[in-house]
């Protein structure tokens, strides 16, 4: 049984944009998914996010303004009844060379030794080929949702032979894993 399910934040939690979620004002949970998160923890699993924010290498964001964001997805966590464990990120730019930014499974092995978990009992769930070949790189089971790039992506995932099962939301997903 998966103890440790880690996420992706944009495209699995809230909506994702192309220029970036910059701001409290741009995140929207998607339908779905905070209900999905307090189902998670309220059956005994371990829910943490790791993401990758290059915006803040890039200039389009601050540090603060991402702790912001993350400070309205917390509160509409406890307005639900629920939280999540941890969050992570990368802030790097993509050719910065750290072993956090996805692809590389720098974040997800930091959180199953945070929360002394094996590879066999993580989930990894995100909307990208990056995320799922950071679940491979980690160890752990991958799992594609919809709900952001994933239409997009599932068809090259397969081409490529990856591992990992798809789901149209986090949701679904957490509906699929039961008690």
């Amino acid at each position: 049984m998966a103890r440790l399910i880690l996420l992706d934040r944009d495209g699995v939690i809230n909506f994702d944009s192309p220029d970036y979620i910059k701001s409290p004002d741009e995140w929207r949970a998607i339908p779905g998914s905070i209900e999905a998160i307090a189902a998670l923890r309220s059956g005994g699993r371990i829910v943490a996010v790791c993401t990758n924010q290059r915006g803040i290498a890039r200039g389009k964001f601050s540090l603060s303004d991402l702790e912001a964001i993350h400070a309205k997805m917390s509160k509409a966590l406890a307005d639900a009844g629920t939280r999540v464990d941890a969050v992570t990120f990368c802030p790097h730019a993509a050719d910065a060379g750290c072993n956090c930014r996805k692809p590389k499974p720098g974040m997800l092995l930091s959180m199953m030794e945070r929360f002394q978990v094996s590879p066999e009992e993580t989930v990894f769930v995100g909307d990208t080929i990056r995320d799922l070949e950071a679940a491979a790189a980690a160890g752990c089971a991958a799992v594609l949702v919809r709900s952001g790039k994933g239409p997009e992506e599932e068809a090259e995932a397969l081409r490529r032979g990856l591992s990992f099962t798809a789901y149209d939301d986090l949701a679904q997903f957490t509906r699929a894993m039961g008690p």
